[in-house]
């Protein structure tokens, strides 16, 4: 944000706003900049309430008086202190914020020149702005979006690690998920990929079934003769005869060969799993050649390629001529699949 402060200056706006790019939620932003402005404050914070216990040594957490003003902030304490009116909740940044703009100039010029400092909002920026500021906290759950029912409130992932990006993922496959993504009153704007609808074929006797259960399968994907459980597809996406993926995420342009298994995967774009390769039903083998979370989700890289006997090859532009591709460009690909 230091290093941009000339589009600030040029632009001369009444509010600064800084959201994280990491964190899953939906909000009308229009309500914090109301209680923001109402507040008359130099900052203000969105924040949710968390449960005391599921809060400490996860988040930083936020103290504040009767009237939410930020009195004070601890990182990842043992023992959260607890809400005004709240004794069981504690008080967790959500990473986003309002600015007045001359405040934000001269607290970042500070920040830059102070040697100890480690360039932080949350945990140098903010904490210095507390005695010399009117700084105050916006209760997310406060937040009210159009079409969206209370057991949707409040709704908030940060997904900076692997497991956190995998869970969250996984949540919107389930039944009833926290994240609408089905609200007309309150549409999320993804990008527009002029694929056709997706495509599920095949129902032979010999077990050859193209379905989906507890999935989300994106347009464009073809399901041909393949079993998809428990996971998100992404556009594109070609599974053949008699492969089988669960609790995974495919990226988009990704193909599965026939036989093919897949247990706690994300499949980065553009990658290849050949016939028969299996991934995911030995840790110990996979954090031999792939990244392995801590939560045991395993990442194949962009582009790789996984043979049967369980080589891979990391760069596209290294396979072989004639190793299997995706598909669901090719004309035809269905008849051989």
């Amino acid at each position: 944000i230091f290093r941009n402060l000339n589009i600030v200056h040029d632009e001369r706006p009444q509010h600064v706003a800084v959201f994280g790019g990491d964190h899953v939620y939906k909000m009308d932003v229009r309500q914090m900049l109301d209680f923001h402005r109402n507040k008359q404050a130099a900052c203000t914070v969105a924040t949710l309430p968390f449960d005391r216990a599921a809060a400490a040594h996860q988040f930083g957490i936020i103290q504040v008086d009767e009237n939410w003003r930020i009195i004070g902030f601890e990182e990842k304490p043992a023992d959260p202190k607890p809400i005004p009116g709240m004794p069981d909740k504690a008080l967790v940044s959500m990473g986003n914020y309002f600015f007045d703009p001359d405040v934000l100039f001269d607290v970042l010029a500070e920040d830059a020149a102070n040697p100890d400092s480690k360039h932080d909002f949350g945990g140098d920026v903010i904490p210095a702005m507390l005695d010399r500021y009117p700084v105050y906290a916006y209760n997310f759950l406060e937040n009210q979006v159009p079409g969206e029912t209370e057991r949707e409130r409040g709704y908030w992932r940060d997904i900076g690690t692997l497991d956190a990006f995998y869970e969250a993922n996984m949540d919107l496959r389930s039944v009833e998920p926290g994240l609408n993504l089905y609200n007309p009153a309150w549409p999320i704007r993804s990008a527009t990929l002029h694929y056709p609808a997706a495509k599920f074929v095949f129902d032979d006797d010999d077990g050859r079934r193209g379905f989906a259960i507890d999935s989300l399968i994106t347009n464009g994907a073809i399901v041909s003769g393949g079993q998809v459980h428990r996971s998100v597809v992404f556009a594109n996406v070609f599974l053949h005869s008699h492969s089988e993926v669960s609790d995974s995420i495919l990226m988009q342009g990704c193909a599965v060969g026939r036989h093919a298994r897949l247990k706690n995967v994300i499949c980065d774009k553009g990658v290849t799993i050949e016939d028969g390769a299996v991934v995911g039903e030995d840790l110990d083998f996979e954090r031999e050649r792939f990244t392995v979370s801590a939560g045991g989700v395993i990442v194949i890289p962009k582009g790789s390629l996984v043979r049967e006997d369980g080589t891979v090859v990391e760069a596209a532009t290294d396979r072989p001529e004639g190793t299997l591709r995706p598909r669901a460009h090719s004309p035809g690909s269905i008849k051989s699949a």
